[in-house]
């Protein structure tokens, strides 16, 4: 798949687009307000949970979020207004028609590019993590949809790819997992040659770094912000299970050994910090509960915690990594149950 030098020229690196670190100034975050109680069998526990989000996030920048009419958007509202949120002014609706709410994976690939301070969007192909949730299909749509209202340039890959199983440094790297882009469900007919070539051209990075495996318990075949993310330029946090007997252990101390041995685009080798774990999370089954899936703001790092020791020993990590941003803990009790925490429900939205 390596087409043609035109074909190069209209893609987002050959266009001058990258996509930014997570950590680069935003001016909004997205969000898909909670609706469905086969999701989350605590719903109301979760629509509280969201209700923390927006209110952490809006006092230092845009919160979009899709609703689905306006009795959604008056829940919302008024479970913020029972908080002290400082800027409710900066919440920002959008009426749209979606089945669930995992934006991170249906919704759009922000891009930048810096010197028309320009920003763009990329529209993968979303199959609902392998067809394994036919009813959500229809969230492919969404980036199209609220791209009615930015009006940006939309480059559409032709591929099937979630956002949350990519992690950029903004400097040239993306990460992610054999597991979940080398899946038969995803593109079965696309080498890892091919996959490097996409993402380079699309993300505009120069390298792409593969872990093995995500976390037990992830439905979505391994996704990265559950396991591995960047926090620096060549610094990563990793999830890291102590507990031998624990089935994560293994698979994620492969992937720390992996990432021990990776280099910067300079050569240097890359800085990995362990990241606990919550232990087991989930009673009937195993819940995909990982410290990873937090989400950085423009002033705050939002982050999951389960009513559990390493809680703590979690947001010590994330306030060495991130100076000058407030590790915010979020109950993810409720919302894990439905597969996903932070990151999986939000999109960060950059300033060109």
């Amino acid at each position: 798949m390596k087409g043609t030098a035109a074909d190069r020229e209209q893609t987002p690196a050959g266009c001058g687009f990258f996509m930014p670190a997570e950590w680069e100034a935003q001016s909004g975050v997205w969000l898909s307000w909670p609706h469905d109680e086969e999701t989350f069998p605590d719903l109301e526990g979760v629509k509280e949970t969201y209700a923390d989000i927006i209110c952490a996030v809006c006092e230092h920048e845009h919160v979009h979020l899709l609703v689905r009419d306006t009795d959604d958007l008056k829940e919302a509202k008024n479970l913020i207004a029972r908080r002290t949120c400082p800027s409710p002014h900066n919440l920002v609706p959008h009426e749209v028609d979606y089945a669930d709410v995992w934006i991170r994976d249906y919704g759009p690939s922000f891009i930048v590019n810096r010197e028309r301070a320009e920003i763009a969007m990329v529209d993968w192909t979303f199959n609902a993590w392998g067809n394994k949730y036919p009813a959500l299909l229809g969230d492919d749509l969404v980036p199209s949809i609220i791209n009615e209202e930015l009006r940006l340039t939309r480059f559409c890959p032709g591929i099937v790819l979630e956002g949350g199983s990519i992690d950029v440094n903004g400097r040239g790297m993306v990460m992610t997992t054999e597991q979940c882009l080398f899946h038969k469900n995803r593109n079965p007919d696309l080498s890892r040659t091919d996959l490097e070539e996409i993402l380079c051209r699309y993300l505009g990075v120069l390298k792409v770094i593969w872990l093995k495996e995500g976390i037990a318990g992830d439905d979505t075949d391994g996704h990265i912000d559950d396991v591995a993310r960047f926090v620096g330029e060549r610094t990563v946090i990793c999830a890291f299970e102590e507990d031998p007997e624990d089935e994560n252990h293994l698979p994620l101390r492969e992937n720390f050994r992996i990432l021990s041995q990776e280099t910067d685009l300079s050569g240097r080798p890359l800085n990995v910090i362990p990241l606990p774990l919550p232990g087991r999370v989930g009673d009937d089954r195993r819940l995909p509960a990982s410290y990873a899936n937090f989400l950085v703001t423009n002033r705050a790092v939002l982050f999951p915690v389960f009513n559990h020791p390493n809680d703590r020993k979690a947001k010590a990590v994330l306030e060495s990594v991130f100076p000058g941003r407030e590790p915010v803990g979020i109950d993810c009790r409720a919302l894990v149950q439905g597969l996903g925490a932070i990151h999986c429900i939000s999109q960060q939205q950059p300033l060109p």
